[in-house]
């Protein structure tokens, strides 16, 4: 079977791998988790069938900064999604083992990887179901949220640096609020 994992453009397009019939892995939803677990006070849901969430959360994980591991009253820092969403662009979801990994980042990294503000009108940017390649998330690029379908190897050491920086301000603004109260 021949498998060929394109490269951007200014990389020289398609790479040898279809010689050597590799198929290069890409991230996997454990692996995602296994990122952030270490980094500490970090709550990990997982929706499943006869624990009272909605079926269409079933697959999904949402990750919070929680001492307590009480769910907080804040949205998640990031998202791993399983199936496409309703009233957003096709990602392609429906395709054995594909998920999007969704991540709020800052203005500052947002305009680094999309290539303008999140409050800026999207210009000529790939399709939502790109793989391997970080977008504006198509519901919430606007709030400054990216996201990677099928994170793999151009993607992995981004996504693992953004979810860790997410982790980060999501920490900060927790302190905030308790140093408050």
């Amino acid at each position: 079977m021949e498998t060929c994992h394109a490269l951007p453009a200014s990389c020289g397009g398609p790479t040898l791998h279809k010689h050597f019939q590799v198929t290069l892995e890409g991230m996997s939803i454990d692996e995602i988790i296994d990122a952030v677990t270490p980094l500490g006070e970090v709550l990990v849901l997982r929706p499943g069938p006869g624990d009272g969430s909605p079926e269409g959360a079933w697959g999904d994980v949402f990750l919070y900064v929680s001492p307590d591991g009480v769910v907080p009253r804040t949205q998640p820092f990031a998202t791993v999604v399983t199936r496409d969403q309703p009233g957003e662009p096709p990602a392609g979801l429906d395709r054995p083992g594909s998920f999007r990994v969704n991540v709020g980042v800052s203005r500052e990294e947002f305009t680094a990887l999309v290539g303008r503000g999140p409050r800026e009108p999207a210009g000529d940017e790939p399709a939502a179901d790109t793989t391997d390649t970080v977008l504006a998330h198509p519901a919430y690029g606007g709030l400054g949220w990216v996201c990677v379908v099928d994170p793999g190897p151009r993607t992995e050491a981004v996504v693992r640096d953004l979810l860790r920086s997410a982790h980060a301000r999501a920490r900060t603004r927790r302190e905030r609020r308790d140093a408050v109260s």
